[in-house]
């Protein structure tokens, strides 16, 4: 037999922050891995807003899986859409039918834009969690200016000139400062007919106050920032209804051609490939190592998991969650081969809690001290810039952003891709 074979065979299951690093912590651990993602990249999702507004290019958030694992003979990379889970028979089944044995799985399949029982909603307000999702809520929001210069109907182009954000979270206080300044910096001299500093945008959160995982204090200069860039911020007003025209807000119609989703995330259907229990979300309620209940040799991390902080409160579907998550199913994987037993509890380190309001303010909640403003700002960017990955990108980054903060001027603004039917403006 060869060594080859006697390898224990490792399948990760999604290219994001948990498999990737779980990936990269069983390097030089007796495993031969298959990492399977349904794209050809991974993604930097924190930044994924900044290409939707025209700050960044989608390259320089995005790198080939292919390439960050090119020096690892022990990865088999493929692009593939896994579609279930034989956890009786130990495979893996892809929709071209291929299958994948397993001797240890971890599942990181990360999470989708969720409507709450409204899925009709989504042509009409997309949600941001792929490139492809960037995208195309870049192309709605320049064509939206671009047929208002065309419009002569003063309602019409009113409709055309509103932004709504659903969702008050980070990615909605995001989207909302940026796309302020993306009408009143950037695009300001580039038209005849309209006024692009007059575009109206709104967010709209139904619970008592924006970043609702932030310290108060850090909400309220949240809001008060975004109300001074000139964004109309509601709360505690639920949606009640999307359409091509605009959206409902309780009882109230506002006429609007530009909704964007932040609101609530669903997650992968991992749940229904194991056969075991899953929240509200659709998260796997695993057990305290990160294991599926019944099935110590499969590992769900990040956004597909559900697990619980010793404080009771619920480990947050962010980034560092998820590195954390594939770092410890890795780290289990290799103590099991070497010997090691015992069970080791899953323990999560809160980083902090860091969101950005245009080009100048952030906020940012480390729990032992909270900062806001331009010192934030920075900060929020030197740690942003520090965890993409290679010099290039860095750089790029960098500049892109010293150049927005001198200037308002925002480069990626050529619209290039086909709207489909139903998309938007």
């Amino acid at each position: 037999m060869s060594n080859t074979a006697q390898r224990h065979r490792v399948v990760i299951i999604g290219g994001g922050f948990g498999g990737l690093w779980a990936a990269q912590h069983l390097k030089g651990a007796p495993v031969e891995i298959a990492l399977v993602d349904r794209r050809n990249h991974h993604l930097f999702q924190p930044l994924l807003y900044q290409v939707a507004t025209a700050a960044l290019g989608a390259s320089e958030i995005a790198w080939p899986i292919r390439h960050l694992v090119r020096n690892r003979p022990d990865i088999t990379t493929l692009m593939g859409e896994v579609t279930g889970v034989d956890t009786d028979a130990r495979t893996v089944q892809l929709a071209d039918g291929l299958v994948l044995p397993y001797d240890s799985l971890v599942i990181a399949t990360g999470a989708r834009h969720a409507y709450f029982g409204h899925d009709e909603w989504e042509q009409f307000a997309p949600g941001l969690k792929t490139l492809e999702d960037a995208v195309d809520i870049r192309r709605r929001l320049l064509m939206a200016f671009e047929q208002a210069e065309q419009e002569p109907d003063a309602e019409r182009r009113q409709a055309l000139l509103t932004f709504v954000i659903i969702g008050g979270g980070p990615t909605g206080v995001e989207l909302a400062g940026t796309i302020i300044e993306l009408g009143r910096l950037t695009l300001r001299d580039d038209f005849r007919r309209i006024k692009p500093e007059d575009a109206r945008v709104v967010v709209v959160e139904a619970g008592e106050r924006l970043l609702g995982a932030f310290h108060p204090d850090l909400s309220t200069h949240a809001q008060k920032a975004l109300t001074e860039l000139g964004v109309e911020v509601r709360l505690g007003q639920p949606v009640t209804a999307i359409d091509a025209e605009g959206v409902t807000i309780d009882s109230q119609h506002l006429a609007a051609r530009t909704v964007l989703w932040a609101a609530g995330v669903q997650a992968s259907p991992a749940a229904k490939w194991l056969g075991v229990e899953a929240d509200r979300a659709g998260r796997v309620k695993v057990n305290p190592d990160l294991t599926a209940p019944g099935h110590p040799e499969i590992f769900v991390v990040g956004d597909t998991a559900a697990i619980a902080q010793p404080s009771g409160k619920p480990v947050p579907g962010v980034g560092d969650a998820a590195k954390q998550g594939g770092r410890h199913a890795a780290k289990i994987i290799a103590a099991r081969l070497s010997g090691d037993t015992g069970i080791q509890p899953f323990v999560y380190a809160h980083a902090g809690d860091l969101a950005t309001i245009g080009r100048r303010h952030a906020v940012i909640d480390f729990g032992w001290i909270r900062l806001t403003g331009w010192v934030a700002w920075w900060l929020w960017g030197f740690a942003h810039i520090y965890f993409l990955i290679g010099v290039k990108n860095r750089l790029a980054v960098a500049l892109s952003w010293l150049w927005i903060y001198r200037t308002g001027a925002r480069s990626w603004r050529l619209i290039t891709n086909t709207a489909k039917p139903g998309s938007g403006p």
